[in-house]
């Protein structure tokens, strides 16, 4: 009888050991689950980026290039996050840094794609909407309280645009915030790739462009002393540096929804919401950069409407997203 207790006791203490191992894992399993929902809407996105291109390779010169770049972002999505499991906050600021990046780089793809994808521009139906709520076109009405110091002002904000959240998170992650830190990067991120949707479904150039001549816009909306920079800084980055022949074809699509518009007030809400230090500073300065979006000739009207949608839309979907991918993660784990 006691020997048969000593057996059944020393079968406990086996049993209790084993359950402290960790269960193996499998390895892609493993890396599936490092991954932050963050980097899980990446690899999703460049994917989608890498099907596009294939789709559309006949009208996409360079599609295999593009592709072999999305491998290389989703690769390095995957050794970033399983590296970055668990340890300090520098390689937080790692993942945020190349994150950072992945988004340009997205945006640069994204004008390759988009007239392929769609080849039709709907200026003519923005233009309409905007006459139809407001019985003038607001760029033209606009530009008689034009002055260049409202211009030079106003070209300065717009320029500011890929900094400011940029500047909130380098706040939260200062101040240690390391939970709204995430958040922050996981919002914006979300935002901007449904923006490039956006852009796909509804390809626009802008009033400069179709109300405006573009070749006169430094002499109808002169600024002061950056004004001629900050323009030939924010053309180049939509793909039409100084001396581009035929500017309005070459481009970039990325008109409706304003991307200005949502990205800026998802920084606003979510500096007040975290309570930033800086939040003032930025919700006055993305105030004039969402007035500078329509003074300046780059969007119409209902593209500002359509980008406050795009905002809510993107914070009605960052939670559930976040929520079900921590789901999946723990279930990858055994959890």
């Amino acid at each position: 009888m006691a020997g048969r207790e000593k057996k059944n006791s020393v079968c406990l203490e086996i049993d209790a050991r084993h359950s402290l191992i960790p269960k193996r894992i499998d390895p892609m399993k493993k890396y599936f689950a490092s991954l932050d929902t963050a980097d899980f809407i990446n690899i999703v996105f460049y994917a989608l980026l890498t099907i596009g291109m294939a789709a559309y390779s006949r009208v996409i010169g360079p599609w295999v290039v593009f592709a072999a770049v999305n491998l290389a972002v989703i690769a390095c999505t995957f050794a970033i996050a399983s590296s970055s499991a668990g340890r300090n906050r520098g390689w937080s600021l790692l993942r945020g840094l190349f994150l950072t990046l992945c988004i340009p780089l997205a945006f640069k793809e994204v004008y390759h794609l988009v007239p392929a994808v769609h080849p039709t521009d709907y200026d003519d139906v923005l233009i309409a909407i905007d006459h139809a709520l407001f019985g003038v076109h607001p760029t033209r009405w606009l530009s008689r309280l034009s002055t260049p110091w409202l211009t030079e002002l106003l070209q300065l904000s717009y320029a500011t645009f890929y900094f400011l959240w940029i500047a909130l998170a380098a706040d939260l992650y200062l101040k240690k915030r390391m939970k709204a830190y995430r958040w922050v990067f996981l919002t914006i991120l979300l935002g901007f790739y449904l923006s490039y949707i956006g852009y796909a479904s509804v390809p626009a150039i802008g009033p400069r462009f179709t109300l405006h001549d573009f070749e006169r816009i430094d002499e109808e909306l002169p600024g002061i002393a950056l004004t001629p920079f900050l323009r030939a800084y924010t053309n180049t980055g939509e793909s039409i540096p100084p001396g581009t022949a035929d500017p309005a074809r070459r481009v970039q699509r990325d008109c409706f929804p304003s991307g200005h518009t949502q990205m800026t007030l998802l920084v606003i809400f979510l500096a007040f919401r975290y309570r930033s230090r800086i939040r003032w500073v930025l919700a006055v300065d993305g105030s004039l950069l969402i007035l500078a979006t329509v003074y300046l000739r780059y969007h119409y009207v209902v593209d500002l409407a359509a980008g406050a949608v795009f905002a809510v839309a993107t914070w009605k979907l960052t939670r559930p997203l976040d929520a079900w991918w921590e789901r999946r993660r723990a279930s990858l784990l055994g959890a």
